[in-house]
């Protein structure tokens, strides 16, 4: 799948499209099929890691998620075997402030994130 993906903190310079691999839901997990983001300004503090305490979350050096995206919008494509509030198919939008990574064609959240 295609995701923006950075390595390093910075500018939105430091984004680069990238192939990498579909996630695999968890038991508690829905995979989503992404149709619509966002870019806010949770995401532009991120990729910057401004201001910097922001790094004790999202990683000192580098950042631990290297896909940015916390909002989307989508299609559940699979369930987890413990998930019961949703199925195959159910549109589904969300917000999640550490990182769902919705930069991305597919992403993974819990249950209860949607």
């Amino acid at each position: 799948m295609n995701a923006l993906v950075y390595e390093k903190y910075g500018p939105p310079s430091v984004l680069q499209l990238r192939e990498i691999e579909v996630p695999i839901p968890k038991d508690d997990e829905i995979l989503v099929r992404v149709h619509a983001t966002t870019v806010n300004r949770t995401d532009c503090a991120t990729i910057r890691a401004k201001p910097f305490f922001l790094r004790i979350i999202t990683g000192l050096f580098s950042p631990k998620k290297q896909v940015p995206g916390t909002e989307f919008s989508g299609e559940i494509e699979v369930v987890g075997k413990n998930v019961s509030s949703y199925k195959v198919g159910d549109r589904v939008f969300g917000f999640d402030d550490e990182g769902a990574k919705a930069h991305a064609q597919y992403l993974t959240v819990k249950e209860v994130g949607c």
